[in-house]
């Protein structure tokens, strides 16, 4: 098996011939390829020699295609930074208030500058990998997370305590998942497998479960119907302790789910083996592979993969984007747990 067979075997339930591999490295490795965070996030070329250079060196299955968490956002409006170090980001919100959505355009994203680059990205790694490797494309922030954006998170979890705004509110949601479903079809066309979004906001971490299953779940439902009307399965990701809405991604038309390594993963195991639902994931990114001892980064892959052992619809994954100075040799020793000897 190739890695694009190897994670397609996992998202369909059959059996891959060993544990898929991927990474959410896009930091690493834009500083393994040499090039600051700004350069990396504005030029596809370079984005993509930076992803192709390190799926080749580590000898990975696929590649999540992502560049940072503020593109739909930006499009919409919000003002954006794009500082040397760090990803891309949004500077304050751009609705005052919830009366100020009717101002809005009708979304149109795929005019965004910033946005294409992501698409050059992705059509730059399907011409170079084909189907060789698996394309995961981030399509950046669900809609709940997109909304406190737009508003400043402090605003938005104001205005849903508000009864005279959850009309507006959900509004709001509707016009950012508008926004979303035009990158999952950009996405498509630029020729990723399959798309994924965060919303980590969303988590009870930040919200109620009951909050949740009203303000967030079905817009993410509506994200994952249009993936599947564009032929591609659908990937939710969570930041936070989800362990109280895990009950929540199952019967849904979610695909797979990454949750952080802060849930209860005996009870993801349980909650999932049956459901039909992927899990990638979901290794600490700072605590362990990018700070950790390589013993430790053995022993939490090799826990991980044996809590996982009889459930075919498995990739293992870190559980979030990896910080940029993640030590090669801990990536290594993860690989190796996984199975895998990749050169020097």
């Amino acid at each position: 098996m190739n890695g694009y067979e190897r994670i397609q075997a996992a998202m369909r339930g059959g059996q891959p011939d060993r544990v898929p591999v991927m990474l959410h490295n896009f930091m690493p490795a834009a500083r393994e390829a040499g090039f600051s965070q700004r350069e990396f996030g504005t030029d596809p070329e370079k984005a993509a020699q930076a992803f192709i250079q390190a799926a080749e060196k580590y000898d990975l299955d696929g590649i999540i295609m992502d560049l940072d968490t503020a593109t739909i956002a930006g499009a919409l409006g919000v003002p954006v930074d794009f500082p040397d170090d760090a990803p891309a980001r949004c500077e304050r919100g751009l609705l005052k208030s919830l009366a100020d959505l009717d101002a809005l355009d009708v979304p149109n994203v795929g005019r965004n500058e910033h946005l294409q680059v992501w698409l050059e990205t992705m059509r730059l790694l399907k011409a170079h990998f084909g189907n060789e490797k698996y394309l995961r494309g981030s399509v950046d922030q669900a809609p709940f997370s997109m909304a406190s954006m737009l508003r400043t998170p402090a605003e938005w979890l104001y205005d849903l305590m508000d009864d005279e705004q959850i009309e507006p509110a959900h509004r709001l949601l509707d016009y950012c998942t508008q926004a979303s479903c035009q990158f999952i079809r950009l996405m498509a066309g630029a020729g990723a497998h399959m798309v994924a979004t965060g919303d980590s906001p969303a988590g009870p971490d930040m919200i109620s479960p009951a909050m949740y299953r009203e303000f967030a779940r079905p817009y993410e439902d509506r994200l994952a119907e249009c993936a599947h009307a564009c032929g591609m399965p659908y990937l939710l990701h969570i930041c936070g302790n989800t362990t109280a809405i895990l009950d929540q991604f199952v019967g849904r038309r979610l695909d797979a789910v990454e949750l952080d390594y802060k849930t209860d993963m005996r009870r993801v195991h349980e909650t999932l083996k049956n459901s039909g639902v992927a899990f990638w994931g979901n290794i600490d990114p700072s605590g362990v592979l990018a700070r950790g001892t390589p013993e430790t980064v053995h022993r939490e892959t090799i826990r991980l993969i044996e809590q996982f052992a009889g459930t075919p619809r498995f990739v293992l994954n870190s559980g979030c984007a990896l910080p940029s100075a993640v030590p090669e040799e801990n990536i290594r020793t993860f690989l190796s747990a996984a199975g895998r000897t990749v050169a020097c």
